[in-house]
C-alpha cells in the first residue's frame, strides 16, 4: 500500500502547519530563567537526538539547538549527558548523520548495526575496508578489548592519515567500521577527536540488556519518534530525520496510516501528502525568538524549511568565498514563526568578540522589531561562549541592532 494514496482526513492551512511544526520542536515554550539538567533533558526527549560536526566557527553543533531553545546554558550538561560515567543519557552512533541519540534508542538502531556489520548501508570506503581488511580490523578490536579507551592516533601501526583530513588512516577506517557495526563506541572526546571502547564497558547494561525488536518494529518506532519530533511531515520529511531507505521508510509509514498512528492531512501549498501527528500541539500563535544552526532539526532537510518558511537555505562553507551570497556560517533567525534574517556570526575566541560578519534581511521582515530582538539574542549568545564585545561589520541591511 503506498501511503500517499490515502485520502486526507483533513486539511491544514500553511500557518497552522508551521504553528505545529515550531511547536514540535520546542519554539512554543518561553525559555527558562535558569536553564538546568531537567530543561535539557526535556529537550533532548522531545528531539530524540542531536547532529555532531567538526564546523567550530561558532560553537560545535550539537551544543546550539538547545541554546536556540533554552538561551544561555551550561554546555557542560549536555557533556555529562553524552560522555558522564553515571549520568549518561545519550551515545553516538550514526542516526541524522553522526548524532548524539538518547540511550533508549539503541535497541532501534541495532538493525543498522547489523546491517554495517555485513558491509550494507556503511560509506562505500568504510564497508570495502571491512571487507578487505577483516584481519586488521579485528586486531585493532583486540587492542581496545586489551588496553581500554583509544583514538586513533593512540593505535598500534595504526597508520598515519592521508592527504587532508578527510584522509583517514588505515586504523581510523577499522575504528570507524567497528563503530558503524556497533562493536565499539564513544567512550570520551578529546576536543573533537573521538575516543573508542567496547559498548559494555561504556553504555549501561539496561540499555545493552534490552529486548531489540525486529526491523520493522524499529522503523515503525523511529518514524513515530520522527513525527513527534516535526508534528506535520511528508513521507521524505520522515524517513530524513533518522536517514531511513525509501522502501522501507514508506512500508512503515503505510502501516503506521493503516494502525491510526498517523493522520494523513493535506497542507495548504505542499504537494503530495502530509502525515499529523495525533497528539501534535496546535498553538493559535508562537513567540519565538532563536539563532537556528545549519545542522538544527528545524534546518536538516532544507526543502521542509523553504516549504515551512518560504525561506531557501544552503550553506556556503564549502562556496568560494567571491561566490557566497550570505556568507561562510550563516545561521537563520527566527521571529515569531517566521525566519526574519539570516546572520553570518563568528567567535574570534582570542579577541574574546563575536563578529557578525553578514546580516541579510528576509522579504517582509519589520526592522522596528527585527533590530532590537536580534540585538539581544546576539548579547545572549556572546555571553553563553563568554565573549566580552560584539562587532558589526558594516551591512547594507541599515538594521539597528543596539549592540
Amino acid at each position: 500500500m503506498d501511503p500517499s494514496a490515502t485520502k486526507p482526513l483533513a486539511r491544514l492551512s500553511l500557518a497552522q502547519a508551521r504553528r505545529i511544526a515550531l511547536a514540535a520542536q520546542g519554539f512554543a515554550e518561553p525559555r527558562p530563567q535558569r536553564p538546568g539538567r531537567r530543561h535539557v533533558g526535556r529537550v533532548l526527549d522531545r528531539l530524540r537526538l542531536v547532529q555532531i560536526d567538526s564546523v567550530n566557527v561558532l560553537a560545535r553543533a550539537h551544543y546550539m539547538p538547545l541554546f536556540s531553545r533554552l538561551g544561555p546554558y551550561d554546555r557542560s550538561l549536555l557533556d555529562e549527558a553524552a560522555y558522564h560515567r553515571r549520568r549518561r543519557s545519550l551515545f553516538e552512533y550514526w542516526g541524522h548523520e553522526a548524532s548524539l541519540i538518547r540511550l533508549d534508542l539503541h535497541p532501534l538502531l541495532r538493525w543498522r548495526m547489523r546491517r554495517a556489520e555485513r558491509g550494507e548501508g556503511t560509506y562505500g570506503s568504510t564497508a570495502r575496508f571491512g571487507r578487505e581488511r577483516p584481519d586488521f580490523v579485528r586486531a585493532v578490536l583486540a587492542q581496545i578489548e586489551a588496553r581500554g579507551p583509544l583514538s586513533a592516533r593512540e593505535l598500534t601501526e595504526g597508520g598515519t592519515g592521508r592527504g587532508s583530513w578527510w584522509g583517514w588512516s588505515d586504523g581510523k577506517q577499522a575504528l570507524e567500521w567497528l563503530f558503524w557495526a556497533g562493536l565499539v563506541t564513544t567512550a570520551a572526546r578529546r576536543g573533537f577527536e573521538r575516543v573508542y571502547d567496547l559498548p559494555e564497558r561504556v553504555l549501561p547494561a539496561a540499555i545493552l540488556d534490552a529486548p531489540t525488536p525486529d526491523e520493522a518494529e524499529a522503523q515503525r518506532r523511529l518514524i513515530r519518534m520522527a513525527a513527534q519530533a516535526l508534528g506535520v511531515a511528508t513521507e521524505r520529511d520522515l524517513r530524513d530525520y533518522f536517514r531511513l531507505g525509501v522502501t522501507e521508510a514508506r512500508d512503515r509509514l503505510a502501516e503506521l496510516v493503516e494502525a491510526g498512528a498517523l493522520i494523513p492531512v493535506e497542507v495548504e501549498g505542499w504537494r503530495g501528502a502530509a502525515y499529523l501527528e495525533p497528539a501534535a500541539r496546535r498553538p493559535r500563535r508562537i513567540e519565538a525568538r532563536a539563532l537556528v544552526s545549519p545542522f538544527d532539526p528545524l534546518m536538516w532537510h532544507r526543502e521542509r524549511a523553504e516549504r515551512l518558511f518560504g525561506f531557501r537555505y544552503r550553506i556556503e562553507i564549502y562556496t568560494p568565498a567571491h561566490k557566497r551570497e550570505h556568507g561562510y556560517y550563516v545561521l537563520p533567525f527566527l521571529l515569531g514563526e517566521t525566519v526574519a534574517a539570516r546572520v553570518d556570526l563568528k567567535a574570534d575566541r582570542a579577541a574574546r568578540r563575536l563578529l557578525v560578519q553578514g546580516l541579510h534581511l528576509e522579504p517582509g521582515a519589520d526592522p522596528s522589531r527585527l533590530g532590537p530582538a536580534l540585538g539581544e539574542e546576539l548579547r545572549a549568545i556572546a555571553g553563553w561562549l563568554a565573549l566580552d564585545a560584539i562587532v558589526v561589520v558594516p551591512t547594507r541591511s541599515g538594521l539597528d541592532l543596539g549592540v
